[in-house]
């Protein structure tokens, strides 16, 4: 009886353990790096929607969410070996989304150079357009989010959509807390200035 009353207690000892462990990113990771690859569909579970939320808000381009995400989530699953949990997991994976992002926007870039006299679908969404009256509050914020240069959106949106500290973006996107702090200044300055015509819209 005493023995039974003892493996009680063990399985109650083991149950917020591996509940916690489950519940931590460093922990799964770990179960990765050890060969357990099913933990990985959990990562990808408890993180896409950010990864998806961050390309929406830099491209402002719904198209491409998709296909960056899973771009995004086959470089983790290549490179989370390599991970050295000295960050945040979500700041890894945030700066991984952010340079998905600026390669897709150096391809169409090219893509405008080699077509000047073609205008594509994708090329005209990064294009400030006409404003119509049944456009959102946020999809006009979107819209002047992305005629910002990249290296301005970028930690505007990770402060401010995804509520990043400064010392977070700075590992994200790789320069000092002074420079991410005066890109931001500088981007919130010029979307003033961008939505400042639209004022009527948005009130």
């Amino acid at each position: 009886m005493n023995e039974l009353n003892n493996n009680d207690e063990d399985k109650k000892k083991l149950i917020p353990q591996t509940i916690l462990t489950l519940n931590d990113d460093f922990s799964l990771i770990k179960r990765f790096v050890d060969g357990d690859e099913s933990v990985f569909k959990i990562l990808v579970n408890r993180h896409k929607e950010k990864v998806r939320n961050l390309i929406f808000v830099t491209l402002n381009n719904s198209d491409m969410i998709d296909d960056l995400s899973q771009e995004v989530f086959i470089t983790v699953f290549k490179k989370l070996d390599k991970f050295r949990f000295e960050s945040q997991f979500t700041t890894w994976l945030y700066r991984i989304t952010i340079n998905k992002c600026r390669d897709h926007l150096r391809r169409v870039k090219i893509r405008s150079i080699l077509s000047p006299f073609s205008t594509s679908e994708e090329e005209l969404s990064y294009s400030s357009g006409a404003l119509h009256d049944d456009l959102e509050v946020q999809e006009i914020v979107r819209a002047a989010v992305s005629q910002l240069p990249v290296k301005l959106r970028a930690p505007l949106v990770l402060k401010d959509f995804e509520g990043l500290s400064y010392q977070e973006i700075a590992e994200t996107i790789g320069v000092e807390v002074g420079t991410i702090k005066s890109r931001i200044f500088r981007a919130r300055e010029s979307l003033k200035k961008i939505l400042e015509p639209l004022k009527k819209d948005l009130l």
